[in-house]
């Protein structure tokens, strides 16, 4: 069998290292963190069946009523969303602001009861998705997961690399289970790596168009709609993308980057610069806003954002667990015309192949069989993680760091360099992190981790 040359497997071996050094704690922790936001429709009803569910009922009362209802039972409060039973057995929920605390508050449609609250940023979903999303940190924390998923994609390609078979099946397409120690665990790392990498990577890309830094300019490129589907309503500065936050995901993705439209003759004093004059004051019924989506045959689900200011809108979206099924329409709140209504046939080609892998990537597309892969997916990752760390420890000599050696009057690898190069103009952050964690290779870690040369990883 023909060996690779050395300087091929160390190089990429111990870019793999350093990938994985880093990634190990955060692929962990968005699996565990994605494994309970995956199976949110399932834990919901369990956790908080009092809240979400009700005896379906014969006449519903208006959603004006229900309104009116909560802000009695919340008289400081304010209401900025409303969502409407997604059946005839689940309650209302309204989101309330009360007090510098952010509340669900859920209704009986059919009696107008309230059935209680939940801190909107404190429950187990919340918590998962905040994680997931931004470690809980805000835009710091949003960085460090785009970091680890642009490392994480770094290290997929060297460990391919690595592991592909080369006149060996066993210990590269399956375990030798009957192996000990450290060559068991390197089966079940490697084995689970090459198996798993296609799937590895479709999650990472999928979630990193949700990033704010190459998510966002991802999406500049690609969410773009006809300039002319605007053009006949007065436009705010402010983007579609201010209506989600880490907690909670009210827009879809392909309408992050368009212009929130604005209401009225306050939208026309807007359109010449003018201040925004004073807070809502809207003269269209929370119903009518509720019947427009029922007229239009949008998808239940769907949540209807309130105006916050004179010249605001209503939104209704749906973020559908089909993507095709998506639908945001934004209202005016004096006359209550629909000033967009933007759904899927609407969306560019890549900007539907990225909500159809976000879908995917949660879980939801198609269902409980989505769920099932989703799950077997992060599963994969856990044991590529913890059997990957369990080797490195393995085979760490005492006392050092134990990076893998690199021969330094080797030839350049100038392969690996056009893929590093690559993945580093694909995604900034990583191509900065590369640069620094090479001058620490060069000028720190080298010095202190130098031991003998080998050939092989294993």
């Amino acid at each position: 069998m023909k060996q690779p040359k050395v300087n091929f497997y160390n190089l990429a071996w111990r870019w793999h290292f350093y990938a994985g050094l880093f990634v190990a704690p955060f692929m962990v922790m968005l699996a565990l963190t994605g494994t309970l936001y995956l199976f949110k429709p399932q834990l919901d009803p369990l956790m908080y069946g009092s809240l979400l569910n009700v005896p379906a009922g014969h006449h519903s009362v208006s959603a004006d009523e229900l309104l009116k209802r909560v802000q009695k039972a919340y008289p400081q409060g304010q209401v900025t969303q409303y969502l409407p039973p997604v059946n005839a057995e689940r309650s209302a929920q309204f989101v309330v602001n009360n007090a510098g605390q952010e509340l669900n508050v859920f209704v009986d449609p059919y009696q107008g009861d309230i059935l209680g609250e939940q801190d909107a940023k404190k429950n187990l979903q919340a918590i998962a998705r905040a994680i997931h999303g931004e470690l809980m940190i805000g835009t710091v924390g949003d960085r460090l997961v785009e970091l680890a998923a642009g490392w994480g994609i770094v290290l997929v390609v060297s460990g391919v690399f690595l592991w592909w078979p080369r006149g060996q099946a066993a210990g590269i397409l399956w375990p030798r289970l009957n192996s000990r120690g450290r060559v068991l665990w390197r089966d079940l790392h490697a084995v689970t790596g090459f198996w798993g990498a296609t799937f590895l990577l479709v999650m990472l890309l999928s979630g990193m168009t949700w990033t704010g830094f190459w998510g966002k300019q991802y999406a500049a490129v690609w969410n773009v709609f006809p300039d002319a589907m605007w053009n006949d309503m007065p436009k705010s500065d402010v983007e579609a993308r201010s209506l989600n936050t880490a907690t909670r995901q009210t827009m879809p993705w392909a309408m992050e980057n368009t212009p929130m439209p604005m209401s009225g003759d306050h939208a026309e004093h807007m359109a010449h610069g003018a201040a925004p004059v004073g807070p809502a004051a809207p003269t269209v019924s929370l119903q009518a806003v509720q019947d427009i989506a029922k007229e239009r045959k949008v998808e239940p689900g769907y949540s209807i954002t309130m105006p916050t200011t004179a010249t605001g809108v209503f939104t209704i979206a749906v973020f559908a667990d089909d993507p095709r099924n998506d639908a945001t329409l934004h209202i005016d709140q004096y006359t209550g015309k629909v000033l967009a209504d933007v759904r899927w046939e609407h969306y560019g080609n890549v900007a539907r192949a990225t909500e159809m892998g976000v879908m995917l990537h949660e879980g939801k597309m198609f269902g409980v069989i989505n769920q099932i892969v989703v799950l077997l997916i992060c599963l994969m990752i856990l044991l590529s993680a913890v059997s990957g760390v369990v080797m490195w420890w393995k085979r760490r000599p005492q006392g050092k760091l134990g990076v893998p050696p690199l021969r330094h009057d080797l030839p350049k690898w100038k392969t690996a360099m056009v893929i590093m190069f690559a993945l580093a103009v694909a995604f900034p952050l990583v191509g900065a992190s590369l640069v620094v964690v090479w001058l620490l290779d060069r000028l720190l870690l080298s010095r202190f981790n130098r031991q003998p040369e080998i050939g092989s990883a294993v």
